[in-house]
C-alpha cells in the first residue's frame, strides 16, 4: 500500500441489495429510509431482496467526492432494478469492488458494466477467479457455486480488472480496500464446508479472496465495511485497525457471515470481541443470519439498526 488512508468528512452507504426489505421502517440520525410514497400516492412498484449485498459508497472530504460500488447482489435483476426504482444515477460510480467471488456479490455485475461509462476499474483480489467451487453436503455430495468470475467477460464489458491481493488505496486515498485479510482470532475459521478444485483435486477453499473497506471518519474513527466476512468479522475489524494504526472503531456494517449451525456457535463470542471494541454504529447485513442480529440488536442497543435494501447511512464527522 502506497500513501496513507485519508480522514473524510462524512460517508454515505447506500444498501442496493440485502436479503430484507421494510418500507415502513423510520429514519434516524443515521438512517434515511427510502420513501415508498410520493406526490400523494404510494408507489405502485417497490424495492427488492435477495440474498445477496450490494452497497453504493460515497466519501466526502472538503469539495471532494467519490462514489464506488461495492458487490452486485445475487441475480442479474435485483440490483438494476432497485437503481431505476431509486433514481440513481450510474455515471456516479468510478469503481466496482468485489468482496469476493461468490454468485451472491456477483450476480449483477456484467449487466451493470454494459450499462456503466468505460472503462470500469473492477477491484478483485485474483483468488475470486478461482473456479470452480463448491459446498460440500453431509451426505458426502457436493454443490458447485453457479455464477463464477471471468475475466474476458468483464473486459469484454468495459471492466478494468485490477487486483487487490495488497491492500489498495483508491479514490484520492479516501478509501482502502483491505485486500487477503489476515486471520488471527482462535474462534473464526472460515467456511469449512468450502473446497475449490486445482488440478483436478478437490482441496479446501480458504476463501483467500475475501476483502473489505476502511474509511477513516474525522475524529470519530475507523468505518469498517464488509462484503460476507468469511475471513470474520472480527479478524477484518482487528486488520483495518493494524492497517491504519487507528484504534477507535466507529462503524461496523456489512455481512458478518454468522448464519446457520456451522456459524452460530461463534456468535457469542464475535458479540464479546465487538462490544471490547465499542463501535457506536453496527449494522449487520446479508449472512449474519436472524439468530446473530437479534443477539447483536440486544447486545448493542444504541449502536444497532436494522438493515434494510434502500436505507442510507450518513456518518459524519460533525
Amino acid at each position: 500500500m502506497n500513501g496513507r488512508l485519508r480522514e473524510v468528512d462524512s460517508i454515505e452507504i447506500l444498501t442496493l441489495m440485502d436479503n430484507y426489505v421494510d418500507i415502513l421502517l423510520g429514519s434516524t440520525r443515521v438512517v434515511r429510509r427510502a420513501n415508498h410514497s410520493g406526490g400523494g400516492e404510494i408507489f405502485s412498484d417497490t424495492l427488492v431482496g435477495e440474498h445477496g449485498l450490494s452497497l453504493l459508497v460515497t466519501v466526502c472530504e472538503g469539495s471532494k467526492r467519490h462514489t464506488i460500488l461495492l458487490d452486485t447482489g445475487y441475480s442479474a435483476v435485483g440490483v438494476p432494478h432497485n437503481i431505476e426504482q431509486l433514481g440513481l444515477d450510474l455515471k456516479e460510480i468510478e469503481a466496482i469492488v468485489l468482496s469476493h467471488g461468490h454468485m451472491d456479490h456477483l450476480g449483477s455485475l456484467n449487466v451493470l458494466l454494459e450499462k456503466m461509462h468505460k472503462p470500469m476499474p473492477v477491484l478483485v483480489h485474483p483468488h475470486a477467479f478461482d473456479s470452480p467451487r463448491y459446498v460440500t453436503r453431509k451426505d458426502g455430495g457436493k454443490d458447485r457455486f453457479p455464477v463464477m468470475l471471468v475475466r474476458r467477460e468483464i473486459e469484454n464489458r468495459g471492466g478494468q480488472i485490477r487486483e487487490t491481493a495488497e491492500p489498495t488505496l483508491i479514490c484520492e486515498d479516501m478509501i482502502l480496500v483491505s485486500g487477503e485479510v489476515e486471520r488471527t482470532t482462535p474462534f473464526e475459521k472460515g467456511m469449512p464446508h468450502a473446497v475449490v478444485e486445482k488440478n483436478g483435486n478437490l482441496e479446501k477453499d480458504p476463501i483467500l479472496d475475501d476483502q473489505a473497506l476502511f474509511l477513516l471518519l474525522k475524529g470519530k474513527g475507523l468505518v469498517v465495511i464488509g462484503g460476507c466476512s468469511h475471513a470474520g468479522i472480527v479478524n477484518t475489524v482487528l486488520y483495518g485497525k493494524k492497517l491504519t494504526g487507528v484504534q477507535t472503531v466507529h462503524a461496523v456494517l456489512g455481512g458478518f457471515h454468522l448464519a446457520g449451525p456451522l456459524f452460530e456457535p461463534i456468535i457469542g463470542n464475535t458479540i464479546d470481541a465487538l462490544k471490547a471494541m465499542a463501535p457506536a454504529v453496527v449494522v449487520p447485513m446479508h449472512c449474519t443470519g436472524w439468530n446473530a442480529i437479534h443477539r447483536l440488536s440486544d447486545a448493542f442497543p444504541s449502536a444497532f439498526v436494522l438493515s434494510s435494501v434502500g436505507s442510507t447511512y450518513t456518518l459524519s464527522a460533525v
